[in-house]
């Protein structure tokens, strides 16, 4: 006999937050579907967008956040605005990882956010930031630092994300500059503890190693990675950064990267975002290059069904070991997923970068 709504949503609150608790957030939305029960589907599917969110689900979470935003137009009455203006910003934040969502659509929501916003009297100091959001992510830096600027023009009101948000996104952009120096400036409230919340110092450290390795700041760098990887090992939606550590010991300690390879390269196999999938295999690439000219053979334990020891003996790839062919494996397939973004894009900007690794 199947479960109603209401047994799901009990199970669904005893879970940790992952894929158990999404799978069952669909199920009970797929149940309150079946009987037309807008408000609970419209329930379900928001603890779903947040879950996915913030967990390595960002289809998951766009899939659902669609349906919500179509039934609150069809039933204003039934629902709360702010709350789905606030996690409208979680959506434009990942929306840009997939390189088959187009620039006009990717502009389109943006306006479309902007245009509620202000019929709700908020100012457009976060659609400013989210402009720049996204143009980061497209590689278009110069331009994403005029929106920035206009952002921090402006006062803040009950949209803004908190300070630390804000203040990793100014980061972010330094460390696209390239600027070693402004990159560690702006982490520096970050890394002392003044300004936390629940993803930041994880997103904020791993732009700070090589900055500070570059400095020659190597003591703080050992320190600042093995703090900022103890945030990140456990959740799927650090991938990405994951990766950035992974690059990071290349130039330290390339045996302790390569562990941690191993360990997220599985989920890494079924990760839905594209964008985090492609940077995890480029700065793996470039590891798994460096491990090559070892003197001692080096073998990657990956998972024998892993698509890329395909054509290899086992996990063997020969007497020289598969970390060249595996490196060789993984850039072409970061290679092609960032001309999938590029094309998007209009630009080079992400071939150039993993051509440059």
């Amino acid at each position: 006999m199947s479960k109603s709504y209401e047994e799901l949503m009990e199970e669904v609150y005893d879970l940790p937050d992952g894929l158990a608790k999404i799978n069952l957030l669909e199920e009970a939305a797929r149940v309150a579907d079946l009987s037309n029960d807008i408000e609970s589907a419209y329930e379900a599917r928001s603890m779903i967008v947040e879950n996915a969110t913030f967990n390595g689900y960002p289809m998951k979470a766009l899939v659902a956040f669609s349906w919500i935003l179509g039934q609150y137009d069809k039933n204003q009455d039934l629902f709360d605005e702010y709350d789905l203006l606030w996690s409208y910003k979680w959506i434009l934040d990942k929306i840009s990882c997939f390189p088959d969502i187009p620039l006009t659509q990717i502009d389109e929501l943006l306006e479309d956010m902007r245009k509620r916003y202000k019929e709700n009297g908020y100012s457009d100091r976060t659609y400013f930031f989210y402009i720049s959001v996204n143009l980061l992510q497209q590689g278009k830096v110069e331009e994403a630092g005029e929106y920035l600027k206009k952002f921090r023009s402006m006062e803040d009101d009950l949209m803004s994300d908190c300070t630390a948000c804000e203040q990793n996104r100014l980061v972010e952009y330094a460390a696209a500059v390239g600027d070693d120096e402004a990159t560690l400036e702006a982490a520096k409230p970050i890394l002392k503890g003044k300004m936390t919340c629940g993803e930041v110092p994880h997103v904020t450290i791993s732009k700070v190693l090589l900055p500070l390795y570059r400095l020659g700041l190597v003591e703080e760098a050992e320190k600042q990675q093995k703090r900022g990887y103890k945030l990140i090992k456990n959740n799927l939606d650090f991938l990405q950064h994951q990766g950035e550590h992974i690059y990071y010991l290349s130039k330290t300690d390339p045996f302790k990267g390569l562990e941690l390879l191993e360990r997220h390269y599985p989920s890494m196999l079924g990760h839905e975002n594209p964008f985090d999938k492609m940077m995890f295999l480029a700065h793996s690439s470039a590891l798994l290059e460096l491990l090559s000219g070892e003197s001692v053979a080096v073998n990657a334990r990956l998972p024998e069904s892993s698509p890329h020891l395909a054509g290899m003996d086992g996990q063997a790839g020969g007497s020289k070991g598969n970390a060249g062919p595996l490196a060789a494996a993984f850039r072409e397939d970061a290679l092609l997923l960032a001309d999938r973004f590029d094309r998007r894009n209009g630009n080079s900007y992400y071939r150039n970068y993993i051509q440059s690794l």
